[in-house]
């Protein structure tokens, strides 16, 4: 009998030792490398030319093959503390969407008056009734001019939404819209009964160990969506790590690969917020020279160097360059958004 009961504690051990190596070989934090002199040297050129710049660039994470080679905090960036990410809060609601899309929530045709038939406007305009899931994502709702000016204390922001005109046909007509984002965490919520930031955090935050992050809501108590997200540079850069592996995460699809294609690939042409196509040429913006105008997916960026990003108002990036195997991360206080992408491709990319 004591045999046996020795037998079953030894089994119980082993069991909880290979339970616990198990944990350890989880990525926590991401793995760091070395870092190359060639980088330390691009990265003091690089911070150099934006302080001549007026550039305030709060951190810097560089992930290579898998691993960080390069990261610095200076300014109000701490590796510890959590940055405002403004519209790099766009991907992760677009994550979320995709989600529950593969729960089976919703899809990519739903049309969007059906989720909220008790906020509608007392005339229901035949291109407001096209509008989907789809035209939300890629910022072709057909909105004229954008909403997000209605965003005041006492109003519902989803009828607010409902109500604007919907001018062009949606699919038909880009135009940078935050609070078309709002309305995908609104219908999130609505289909899943939880809040996007609550409904991502065991399958997505959790995951790869990103504490639970404080997201801004509406009066009417939904994630903002569009903005509002706060996370640290290394949780940015686990972000664009899973997007490079299509997302996978220590062995596990977190996110459909599929899913993480569309939102990456060019699916409209694109146009930098507070601009409008036709005032490109007007404005000196050239495919050639603007990282605005290479086309946009589901809630992020193509860039020139054929690689994407999440993308917000001064500065905040996710960029993934899968040519070469890399993500750079980056938080900032920034005017000119292009003058920093562009130290980017001079500085970052040919170290890569």
């Amino acid at each position: 009998m004591k045999q046996t009961i020795l037998a079953v504690m030894v089994l119980m051990a082993l069991t909880a030792c290979k339970s616990s190596m198990k944990e350890t070989t989880e990525i926590i934090d991401l793995p760091r490398a070395e870092t190359p002199d060639s980088v330390n040297k691009a990265m003091d050129t690089f911070f150099d030319q934006a302080a001549k710049d007026s550039m305030d660039i709060h951190s810097v994470m560089i992930v290579k093959d898998g691993s960080v080679i390069y990261s610095r905090w200076q300014s109000e960036g701490a590796d510890t503390v959590p940055h405002v990410l403004h519209s790099v809060s766009k991907t992760f609601t677009a994550t979320a969407v995709g989600l529950a899309i593969a729960d089976g929530k919703m899809a990519l045709t739903d049309k969007v008056i059906d989720f909220f038939p008790d906020k509608l406007p007392p005339v229901v305009s035949d291109n407001l009734k096209k509008m989907t899931v789809r035209d939300l994502l890629t910022m072709s709702c057909g909105h004229d001019t954008e909403p997000t000016g209605q965003r005041d204390e006492g109003v519902d922001w989803v009828k607010a939404f409902l109500a604007h005109p919907v001018v062009h046909e949606p699919g038909s007509f880009y135009l940078y819209n935050s609070l078309g984002t709002y309305m995908l965490s609104a219908i999130v919520q609505q289909v899943t009964g939880e809040k996007v930031v609550d409904y991502l955090n065991t399958r997505l935050f959790e995951p790869l160990h990103i504490d639970k992050p404080r997201w801004e809501e509406s009066p009417q108590g939904i994630n903002t969506g569009g903005w509002g997200l706060y996370l640290k540079t290394e949780d940015l850069a686990k972000m664009g790590q899973l997007l490079l592996q299509m997302g996978k995460w220590n062995g596990k699809q977190v996110v459909p690969a599929e899913w993480v294609a569309e939102m990456s690939k060019k699916q409209v042409e694109s146009i930098n917020p507070g601009t409008r196509l036709e005032q490109a040429e007007e404005r000196g913006m050239t495919k050639e020279t603007s990282d605005w105008m290479q086309g946009y997916g589901y809630q992020m960026w193509r860039c020139r160097p054929d690689c994407f990003r999440a993308d917000g108002a001064r500065g905040q990036y996710i960029i993934v360059v899968p040519n070469k195997n890399a993500v750079i991360a980056i938080t900032s206080d920034v005017e000119n958004l292009q003058g920093e992408l562009n130290l980017v491709w001079s500085h970052i990319l040919p170290i890569l």
